[in-house]
């Protein structure tokens, strides 16, 4: 065995958790496992008190660096998250002064949270960055110590202690065991353990296909910085991986599988059905990969445990979810059609369609000749979508497959009908932005007047940024002019002046 494993091992075995965390559930997924054909458990880290694994490794840290000091001037931490609420409850456990840097965009459910447990919180700056540069600055000048989230022995052997109840609660044989990826103290932590103890089980971390850090990491066999991260999984929205969490990753993790939006909102549905509980959308993200791996295995008859790593999700975030899982479970296919423009037209097309159920559609005049819709249309997979899409085009219509088009998923669906054919010189971006109160105001003033806006469609998700769909009128001679004006904005954005849904409903 290589000795950094069997460190972590022992530092795993000695962890104090249990003063604040409980010994969570392997629960049988029993809807999930008759669907998949393999026995499917879930590791409930999201009933702990802070509804997340994370305070396992705070306070393994923080009882540590007590126990040596006494920490007489108590801890800090910068987190949006569910790192916040570990320490502060470790914190408060030991009777220690906490103060927790977030962001302005944090959403009140999680400051509400953190001040609940006793510790100070300060919201400073629109991003983590801003958060952990102003907690670096308050440590030293209050003395005050720094807890990491991810990237730190003692954090890793906190974590660690969720492997050491798997293999403690069953003993039997697993294939392998799902564990979400972030900064890659939680995979870390178990992956250490259980291959010390098991090597025979496969570690598999899972990421979002927007946020894959360690993924990438594997494949340049180094640490890489990702440029932007996806924002819909926020407790593992990371853009590097952990040193030390990549260490370990690279001697006992055996894959990363990448999950999509759409897939995790489907997890997140499973789990419901299964348990009635809500998780976040880190927290359905392991069941995400588990699903994927399955499907392209093809295995049966095999044990697979999931970590459902926490249950933090903001209320407003559920209609999202709900809007998305049916797709993401492939039970939902979005189709963008031709029909003729006449009377008569959309019953024959629904009576082609069938029994199934249309979920959406979306239709406004605006040719003589021709319609555009776009519909939604209840599936039972992948092969009936494709099967559905080539019974339309042998109908003779003119069809388009926007299931996997994440602009009309987000914005179009909502906009049909916008075509304009006087507009010159139009191009079109996407655009996220931290969301706080004004913050759409702010974002209109900094777009600034040097063009004319001919679209603009602004739909708040719940989530922690906005996001924008806008037509900006700008001549060809300006189009180097407007994208340097776009990177010193500073706001993530996306063209799309040549996406087929932008072309079809809206140019």
């Amino acid at each position: 065995m290589d000795p950094r494993l069997t460190d972590y091992l022992e530092r795993i075995l000695t962890a104090r958790v249990y003063d604040v965390a409980i010994e969570s559930a392997l629960d049988h997924a029993t809807l999930l496992s008759g669907r998949l054909g393999n026995r499917v458990l879930l590791k409930r880290e999201d009933t702990q008190p802070v509804f997340s694994f994370k305070l396992r490794g705070a306070y393994n840290k923080i009882h540590r660096l007590w126990r040596e000091t006494g920490l007489p001037n108590g801890v800090i931490a910068a987190s949006a998250g569910n790192h916040a609420q570990g320490v502060a409850l470790a914190a408060q456990r030991l009777g220690l002064r906490a103060v927790i840097v977030m962001p302005v965009t944090t959403p009140n459910i999680k400051v509400d949270a953190v001040r609940r447990r006793g510790a100070q919180a300060v919201l400073v700056g629109d991003t983590f960055d801003d958060a952990y540069a102003h907690a670096c600055d308050l440590a030293i000048e209050e003395g005050l110590e720094y807890i990491p989230p991810y990237d730190d022995e003692d954090v890793i052997a906190g974590q660690g202690t969720v492997g050491a109840e798997i293999l403690r609660r069953h003993p039997d044989p697993i294939h392998a065991i799902f564990v979400p990826v972030g900064g890659g103290g939680l995979i870390a932590g178990i992956a250490a353990y259980v291959k010390a103890l098991r090597p025979e089980i496969k570690i598999i971390g899972v990421e979002p296909a927007d946020a894959g850090s360690l993924y990438a990491a594997l494949q340049a066999d180094e640490r890489v910085v990702l440029d932007q991260v996806g924002l819909f999984a926020d407790g593992v929205a990371v853009k590097q991986i952990g040193e030390k969490p990549f260490e370990v990753a690279r001697m006992a993790v055996d894959e990363v599988i990448l999950a999509t939006t759409d897939e995790m909102a489907a997890a997140i549905k499973d789990i419901f059905d299964d348990t009635r509980s809500i998780t976040e959308a880190a927290g359905a993200l392991a069941l995400a990969g588990l699903k994927k791996y399955v499907a392209r295995e093809g295995i049966k008859g095999q044990t697979l445990i999931a970590i459902t790593s926490g249950a933090n999700m903001n209320f407003d975030r559920l209609r999202f979810v709900a809007e998305r899982a049916e797709i993401g479970e492939q039970r939902e296919a979005l189709f963008a059609v031709t029909i003729p423009e006449r009377p008569g037209s959309f019953r024959s097309f629904c009576e082609l369609i069938g029994r199934r159920q249309i979920t959406e559609f979306n239709y406004r005049y605006a040719d003589p000749d021709e319609a555009q819709i776009f519909v939604g249309i209840k599936l039972d997979g992948a092969a009936e979508r494709e099967a559905m899409a080539v019974k339309l085009r042998q109908a003779g219509y003119a069809v388009v497959d926007l299931t996997d088009n994440e602009m009309a998923k987000l914005h179009v669906r909502h906009m049909v009908g916008g075509h304009c054919p006087t507009i010159q010189d139009e191009v079109v971006y996407r655009f996220e932005f931290p969301e706080r109160p004004g913050a759409l105001l702010q974002f209109l003033n900094s777009l600034g007047t040097n063009w004319n806006i001919s679209l603009f469609h602004y739909r708040n998700h719940g989530a922690d940024y906005g996001r924008v769909l806008a037509g900006i009128q700008v001549p060809q001679a300006e189009r180097p002019q407007l994208k340097s004006y776009l990177e010193k904005l500073g706001y993530p954005h996306w063209e799309e002046t040549d996406n087929e849904a932008f072309r079809l409903f809206l140019s």
